[in-house]
């Protein structure tokens, strides 16, 4: 069933400490408020059992930042889909620009995270999007199929169904710079009707797709009323209750 659906993403940012003051700020703020969007926090895998137990999950959904490609056994390091779902975390955000370049993930490494996810009952945030030199280029419809062929299309329609897509123009993440509302609403559309042409249309008017790159209080609104744009990925308007709450109440 598609939702707008508003997605804070902390990244490497925050303590424990910080980030459940955070969280109870963010609690506290929607209580008593008539939303119109699922909100979702993307916490460290260090804060989730924490945050889960602190706030009201009905109203805001706790997602992991990443997890593994492999089940469990000696990996080192990595926190695996299970024991995310154990902390109390619905959802996970998986394939992020920053995972892909700085981490190496690919199409198949990223397969492997999304079975395991749906295997283990998490809702996977999917990004995808394109770099600037891709963007100039005009090859971003190109980029942004080949991602979610090479890693979601071997799916069936039922489990594709439980997904949510983010598309983060990667060139606008962090950097000041925004999609124009026009430019979010055709490459959403475009998306959409690649997930039609796979699954067929019912499946993809009910997937929600999020934007993902520099939403912020100023600019929610317009990308938002776009009829193919669900709602945001958020990154550091995320990390203050006063900057992420307008974009919340966009909707």
């Amino acid at each position: 069933m598609r939702k707008n659906i508003v997605a804070g993403n902390w990244k490497m940012n925050t303590t424990l400490q910080e980030g459940l003051e955070l969280a109870k700020g963010l609690d506290a703020a929607l209580k008593g408020k008539a939303i119109n969007c699922d909100v979702v926090i993307g916490t460290p895998f260090t804060h989730l059992a924490s945050i889960a137990a602190a706030i009201d999950t009905n109203k805001i959904g706790v997602a992991a930042e990443n997890c593994a490609d492999k089940n469990s056994g000696a990996y080192t390091g990595e926190v695996s889909a299970a024991m995310v779902a154990s902390t109390g975390a619905k959802y996970v955000i998986l394939g992020h620009s920053e995972r892909r370049a700085y981490y190496n993930e690919t199409a198949e490494i990223l397969k492997e995270k999304v079975l395991l996810a749906l295997a283990n009952g998490l809702t996977p945030i999917f990004c995808i999007g394109e770099v600037l030199e891709e963007r100039e280029a005009g090859k971003h419809f190109e980029i942004v199929d080949a991602q979610i062929a090479g890693s979601l299309f071997d799916l069936s329609a039922e489990d594709f169904g439980k997904l949510v897509l983010a598309y983060e123009p990667v060139w606008a993440i962090g950097t000041g710079k925004t999609a124009t509302a026009d430019q979010a609403q055709e490459i959403h559309a475009h998306i959409r009707q690649t997930i039609a042409g796979k699954y067929g249309q019912t499946v993809a008017d009910d997937c929600s797709i999020l934007y993902g790159g520099s939403c912020n209080a100023s600019n929610a609104k317009e990308l938002f009323a776009n009829p193919d744009v669900d709602g945001g990925l958020i990154g550091g308007a995320s990390l203050a209750v006063d900057k992420f709450m307008p974009i919340i109440e966009a909707f």
